[in-house]
C-alpha cells in the first residue's frame, strides 16, 4: 500500500494561533487539589505548587489554560477564592457533588499559569450568576485601580492588574444537565449583555460564547444561529466541545472518529457564516473548541465515587496506545482547520482525562497520549499548508470513506523547518509514503520520530515508560521527496530542515 502527501509553499490553509494548542484546569476530581497542588508533598514549592507537575507542563507547551471550568463555573463564587486562605469558606460543588475548598483561586492559579508560560482563559458563571458578577470579575482582574474591585486585588496581594485576555462566558448552557441551563434565547441575551458590559470595562478583551456541547445535542444548529443572532455584535469566538471513545472496542472505527470532529466544525462554521451573511455584518465569527479529548474509561468508575469528598478521584481515563493514535489524528483535524479554529483546550490537563498524572505523595507520568500532543504542540507552529493526499480508504459502520493515512505539513517559517505530521490507520499493513513539495529546499531530516509496535491496549499506568517515542530510522531525502514507510498503527513526526 501507498501514500503520498504533496504541498505548494504557495498554497496554504492560515497561520497557527498558538492558543490552538491550549489546556484547560478545572476544580473537578484530582486536577487542581492533589494534582497542580499538592502543599505537602515534598516536591511541593512555597505556594503548595508541585513543582514536577509544573517541570512536565512545561514539556507540552501548553500557551493557554481554561479555568476554573467547566460544568464547576456555573455554580462558583469567584469571590470565594480571594483572600487569606484561612477565611475562605468550604462550598459544596453542586456540579461534581465534590466538596470545593477555594484554596486555590483567581491569584494562585494566575501565578501557577504564569510559571508554566501560560495565559488564563478565564471563565465566568452564567448559570447562577450574571452580567455584575463578571462585570467585578473582570475589574478584580484586569482594573489597574481606584475601584473597589481592583483595591481589593492590591490587598490581596497584585499590585498590576492580571491582564487577562480571554474570557469565556459561562459553559455548555444548551445542557439539561448544567446548573443554570438556559434556552437559547435565555442564553444568548444574557451573553449579549453581559459582553456588552465587559467590553465596556475592557475593550482589549476577546469573548468565548457557548456553542453546542455536542454535536449530538437535540438543540444543536438552532442553538448556534439563536446565541449569535443575539451576540454576534459583542463576542469573538464560538466554542466547540466534544470527546470520543471506543466504547464498541471497533478500533477501525474508531480512528475514524475524527472525521466526525471535521464535520463537527464545518457544521459550525457554516451557521456562524449564516448569521453573517444575515446581520449583514463584515466580521467574522472564528471558533474556539475549548474542550476536546477522549472520555470514556472511567465512566464506570466514577459511579462508585461517594459524594461531597475533596478531590476525589474522577474522570481518571487510563489512555492506551490506541488512544494516542485517535489523540494524533484530532489534532491533524484541528489544524486542518485553523483557518477557522483559533483557540483549542485539550480537557484536561493533569489527572482529569489528561495527559499527566499525580500519585499522591509520589510521582507524575505521562499517559499514551502525552507524546503526540507534546510533539505537535512543540512542532507545529507556523503555517499550515495545504495538503493534497493521495490514500488507500476502507469503510467502516459509520464512516463510508476513511483514508488509511490521516496527515498534514506545516511550515515554521522561524525555524525554517517543514513538519509532518502522520497517522497509519491500519491494524496490519504497513505503508509506503512520499512526501513532495513545490517551492522549499529541502536540506536534510532534523529529525524523524514513531509511537509504534505497541499492542493496542498497552497503557502507561504499571510501566511509565513502556509506550513511548522510538527514533524513526528509515526516512530518506532524495531528489528532492521524503520517502519513509509508516508502521501499522504508528504516530509519526518529520522534521526537516528547509529554506
Amino acid at each position: 500500500m501507498e501514500a503520498k502527501l504533496s504541498v505548494n509553499r504557495q498554497n496554504t490553509i492560515s497561520k497557527i494561533d498558538k492558543r490552538l494548542y491550549g489546556s484547560f484546569i478545572e476544580h473537578l476530581g484530582r486536577a487542581v487539589y492533589d494534582g497542580i497542588y499538592e502543599p505537602e508533598h515534598k516536591n511541593a514549592d512555597a505556594d503548595g505548587f508541585r513543582k514536577d507537575v509544573k517541570e512536565v507542563v512545561a514539556e507540552l507547551n501548553v500557551p493557554l489554560i481554561r479555568y476554573p471550568g467547566g460544568n464547576f463555573v456555573s455554580g462558583y463564587k469567584w469571590e470565594d477564592g480571594i483572600g487569606p486562605k484561612e477565611t475562605r469558606p468550604k462550598k459544596l460543588d453542586l456540579a461534581w457533588r465534590s466538596l470545593e475548598t477555594n484554596q486555590v483561586g483567581i491569584h494562585e492559579f494566575a501565578k501557577w499559569a504564569k510559571e508554566v508560560n501560560a495565559e488564563v482563559n478565564m471563565a465566568v458563571n452564567l448559570g447562577t450568576r450574571g452580567i455584575q458578577e463578571a462585570v467585578e470579575c473582570l475589574e478584580y482582574c484586569n482594573f489597574e485601580g481606584g475601584t473597589y474591585w481592583s483595591e481589593l486585588r492590591k490587598k490581596n496581594g497584585e499590585e498590576k492588574p492580571f491582564n487577562i485576555k480571554t474570557w469565556s462566558l459561562g459553559n455548555e448552557m444548551d445542557g439539561p444537565w448544567q446548573i443554570g441551563h438556559k434556552t437559547a434565547d435565555e442564553y444568548g441575551r444574557l451573553a449579549a449583555e453581559t459582553a456588552k458590559a465587559m467590553k465596556l470595562v475592557d475593550d482589549s478583551i476577546e469573548l468565548v460564547v457557548c456553542g453546542s456541547s455536542t454535536s449530538t445535542m437535540p438543540t444543536f444548529g438552532d442553538w448556534e444561529r439563536i446565541v449569535l443572532e443575539h451576540t454576534y455584535d459583542y463576542v469573538d469566538y464560538l466554542s466547540l466541545h466534544c470527546y470520543y471513545g471506543n466504547k464498541e472496542d471497533d478500533l477501525g472505527n474508531y480512528l475514524a472518529q475524527s472525521l466526525d470532529m471535521d464535520r463537527f466544525i464545518k457544521t459550525v462554521v457554516s451557521i456562524c457564516d449564516y448569521v453573517k451573511v444575515k446581520k449583514g455584518s463584515k466580521k467574522q465569527i472564528n471558533l474556539s473548541f475549548d474542550e476536546w479529548n477522549i472520555w470514556y474509561h472511567s465512566n464506570d468508575q466514577d459511579k462508585e465515587q461517594a459524594p461531597w469528598q475533596v478531590a476525589p478521584p474522577l474522570l481518571e481515563d487510563i489512555y492506551n496506545f490506541e488512544d494516542a493514535l485517535m489523540l494524533g489524528c484530532l489534532l491533524i483535524t484541528l489544524l486542518k482547520n485553523v483557518d477557522r479554529v483559533k483557540i483549542a483546550c485539550l480537557a484536561q490537563l493533569v489527572n482529569v482525562i489528561a495527559p499527566i498524572m499525580t500519585e499522591k505523595n509520589g510521582d507524575t507520568w505521562k499517559q499514551t497520549i502525552f507524546y503526540p500532543f507534546m510533539q505537535v504542540s512543540n512542532y507545529g507552529r507556523g503555517t499550515v499548508l495545504t495538503s493534497h493526499i493521495t490514500s488507500e480508504s476502507y469503510k467502516t459502520k459509520d464512516f463510508d470513506e476513511v483514508p488509511y493515512i490521516e496527515t498534514i505539513a506545516i511550515h515554521n517559517e522561524e525555524k525554517e523547518e517543514l513538519v509532518i505530521f502522520a497517522v497509519n490507520r491500519s491494524e496490519d499493513t504497513s505503508i509506503a509514503f512520499t512526501f513532495e513539495e513545490d517551492g522549499f529546499e529541502m536540506e536534510s531530516i532534523s529529525e524523524a520520530t514513531e509511537l509504534a509496535g505497541y499492542d493496542k491496549k498497552d497503557t502507561n499506568e504499571s510501566n511509565h515508560e513502556l509506550v513511548t517515542l522510538s527514533i524513526k530510522t528509515d526516512v530518506v531525502l532524495e531528489n528532492d521527496i521524503i520517502s519513509t514507510t509508516m508502521k501499522p498503527l504508528s504516530w509519526n513526526v518529520i522534521r526537516i530542515k528547509a529554506k
